[in-house]
């Protein structure tokens, strides 16, 4: 009976935390945590009595935070939180327009990101649930159903980060660099609500190979309806040649015994008011006015690579894009690439401490491919210090952005900036 209770209040308050507001969220956060320790206690007390269960191995701590399993494995909640500090000056944000880069100089101090995270699995440990809540900003981030019985076909339905480019996809708590490249703002689809199916082809060598195909609202997270009868279609296929997936985190924390490669190649089409997606939702990029249902017509592609080995790792994306603005009928093109890679210098010099890496990025932007003063670029470089992997790790980072407009001087501004992320 109390198994019982603890599923269906958890799943039938994922779809009703959609509408509530900030203060809402934590009475129900509370309230879940509450009744849930209440209900399995009593459980385990009842396993323990007609199975002999110990009741402490019901409960424990792992990565995905605290953990909460009936006797009979049939019912699992995780419950976890992650906090991001950080400093910065003398500003934070990618400056975007040419005025942005004649801003005053700010130094700020915040709680950068705010998260409360609820999953598991019910029944049966192949049907999963996740939602994931940012306090700070009063945001439902995910909320997802997936089914995972089988590894080469899978399905998911809810909210999530699109599965379509691998720095987007990548969790910002275990990033290799303090943010995204600059590339994340024009060519991410973000959260989007729908379904997916994908799968991991395990073959031997090289016949390994992952897929995801997803059918989507397309007008940004939070999206109650949609804008016209068309949908948006993303698309994702993965090659691992060397027969071993390349883990989803910017750094090789676990030195890679045997090098991982992957070369993946994704594609999108869409049609909303919308030119750019971010976790705010639907928005517009720079030189595009507010939309209309069905106003723009986006077609956009990326091919991206990965490695690990030893402490090495390496990602690179390069990103094409295609709007078709429908009331006009202008279209515009642009075009971007990024280039990482990050190393722990232990595996080369013993005096230096093993958990210290260090790691670079250099980015290029075409916002319009038809001016040839057009140009956006990014350098940085960073230093991590993982305390226990990205559950706890501290970063610094200096980089400098420049921007080049048509019949204006070029301009740059660099930055620095430390910052603590912590999961529990």
């Amino acid at each position: 009976m109390n198994e019982k209770f603890v599923i269906i209040f958890v799943i039938t308050n994922v779809f009703l935390v959609m509408s509530i507001n900030k203060i809402n969220f934590l009475k129900f956060f509370l309230l879940l945590l509450s009744s849930v320790l209440f209900a399995l206690k009593t459980s385990a007390q009842d396993s323990t009595k007609i199975d002999s269960i110990p009741e402490k191995n019901l409960i424990k701590h792992s990565d995905k935070g605290f953990e909460f399993k009936t006797a009979d494995n049939r019912f699992l909640l995780q419950l976890g939180a992650r906090l991001q500090f950080r400093f910065a000056t003398p500003y934070d944000e990618d400056p975007v327009t040419y005025d942005d880069f004649s801003a005053a100089n700010k130094n700020s101090l915040e709680i950068n990101r705010a998260r409360l995270k609820l999953g598991g699995y019910v029944y049966k440990p192949w049907l999963k649930y996740f939602m994931e809540y940012e306090l700070g900003q009063s945001n439902l981030l995910d909320f997802r159903v997936t089914i995972e019985k089988y590894k080469w076909l899978s399905f998911k339905i809810g909210q999530w980060k699109t599965d379509y480019n691998r720095e987007r996809i990548i969790s910002s708590g275990a990033q290799q660099m303090m943010d995204r490249s600059i590339l994340n703002r024009p060519f991410t689809l973000d959260r989007q609500q729908g379904v997916s199916v994908y799968g991991h082809l395990a073959g031997k060598g090289a016949a390994n190979f992952n897929y995801w195909i997803s059918v989507l609202d397309g007008n940004g997270r939070g999206s109650r309806s949609g804008d016209d009868t068309h949908l948006m279609y993303a698309g994702r296929l993965q090659w691992n040649p060397l027969g071993r997936v390349v883990t989803m985190t910017g750094s090789d924390i676990e030195r890679t015994l045997k090098p991982a490669l992957l070369i993946a190649v994704a594609g999108a089409t869409n049609r909303s008011p919308y030119t750019r997606f971010s976790q705010a939702g639907g928005g517009e990029l720079e030189g595009f006015p507010a939309g209309v249902a069905g106003q723009y017509s986006v077609r956009q592609g990326v091919l991206e690579t990965a490695f690990k080995y030893k402490g090495f790792s390496w990602q690179q994306e390069s990103h094409v894009k295609y709007v078709l603005n429908n009331l006009s009928d202008s279209a515009t093109n642009l075009s971007g690439s990024y280039f990482q890679a990050g190393y722990f210098p232990n595996g080369l010099l013993d005096f230096v401490p093993k958990d210290l890496e260090v790691a670079c990025r250099y980015a290029v932007y075409k916002p319009d491919e038809s001016k040839t003063e057009n140009l956006k670029k990014e350098f940085s470089v960073a230093a991590n210090y993982f305390f226990s992997d990205h559950q706890n790790k501290l970063t610094m980072e200096y980089g400098k952005i420049s921007l080049q407009e048509p019949n204006l001087p070029t301009l740059s501004r660099g930055r620095f900036r430390v910052q603590w992320d912590i999961s529990f």
